[in-house]
């Protein structure tokens, strides 16, 4: 059963959130680096094996039984899958795309949740929720466009990993009412680590790590695990309508990261279409609010 509510603190709550997009983006920037010497299943394996490690040691001798204890199996199974390939399929993205470029697409998924809501969820998905979804693909357009430099396979991992991603955030929504909230972040580490050590005899090191690669390719799994535990702990604190808006302030960690740590910076189009990105989400998310609170 979910945990019980806690106090609201809605300034803790958006300075926890923004903390955990900061060490996603981080993760990202880590995962990019790393993918010019490693291969991708192997740093996956990594994400989710030392985050698997953090909750055993640091959730498990207080919930015991009750962290894997679920009346959703299946669907636990599929959510975790649905995580695991959107890390998968964005660090492919990211060995062949600007950070930021990448990233963009990924936050498709937002989008593409209101086009799975309808048939998955039994929303309703009004004419304001259609234009935001066609004007966030009007983004991805001025980002892939035809002729620019964008790598066409980078683009299509992205694209993948905001499918997946999707996925993930639907079956998030009809679980978070179900599951306790560490339980659902167990199951992903659980998952994720079972499934890519099947991989990890074909993948293992082709090249021995230097240490300061090793301490890099460790830090995945805590940018992960770590900021998937503070987004749960910001969700606690503040409501969802209220932290939303906020998510598009990975985008700017993800350029920031992107000039500070490989030089790139977009050109205008690109930067353009991740403006019309954002600003469709944001759209969403603030309908989704208002919706809310007239509801």
């Amino acid at each position: 059963m979910p945990a019980a509510a806690t106090a609201q603190h809605p300034l803790r709550g958006i300075l926890l959130f923004m903390s955990a997009l900061m060490l996603f983006a981080l993760l990202d920037a880590t995962s990019k680096h790393l993918t010019a010497s490693f291969a991708v299943p192997l740093l996956v394996w990594a994400r989710y094996a030392l985050h698997f490690v953090i909750m055993l040691v640091f959730v498990g001798p207080s919930m015991r039984l009750q962290l894997v204890r679920t009346d959703n199996l299946a669907l636990q199974v599929v959510r975790a899958l649905a995580l695991v390939g959107t890390t998968g399929f964005a660090m492919m993205a990211f060995r062949s795309m600007p950070l930021a470029e990448a990233t963009a697409v990924l936050f498709l998924a937002p989008l593409l949740v209101t086009l799975l809501a309808g048939p998955f969820l039994h929303e309703r998905i009004g004419a304001g929720r259609w234009a935001a979804v066609i004007v966030g693909f009007a983004g991805v357009l001025l980002i892939a466009r035809p002729g620019g430099a964008l790598n066409l396979a980078g683009f299509l991992w992205a694209l993948a990993g905001a499918a997946c991603y999707a996925v993930y955030q639907v079956l998030t929504r009809r679980l978070s009412h179900a599951e306790h909230p560490l339980t659902l972040l167990f199951y992903t580490a659980l998952v994720g680590t079972a499934v890519m050590s099947l991989a990890l005899p074909g993948f293992w090191f082709e090249v021995s790590p230097a240490p300061l690669q090793w301490l890099m390719i460790a830090s995945l799994g805590f940018y992960g695990g770590v900021g998937h535990f503070i987004l749960i702990r910001a969700f606690r604190l503040a409501p969802a309508s209220t932290l939303t808006p906020f998510g598009y302030t990975q985008l700017v960690w993800a350029g920031l990261l992107g000039w500070a740590a490989f030089g790139h910076v977009p050109d205008l189009l690109s930067a353009s279409g991740m403006a019309v990105i954002a600003a469709a989400g944001l759209w969403l998310a603030l309908g989704e609010r208002q919706a809310g609170a007239t509801g």
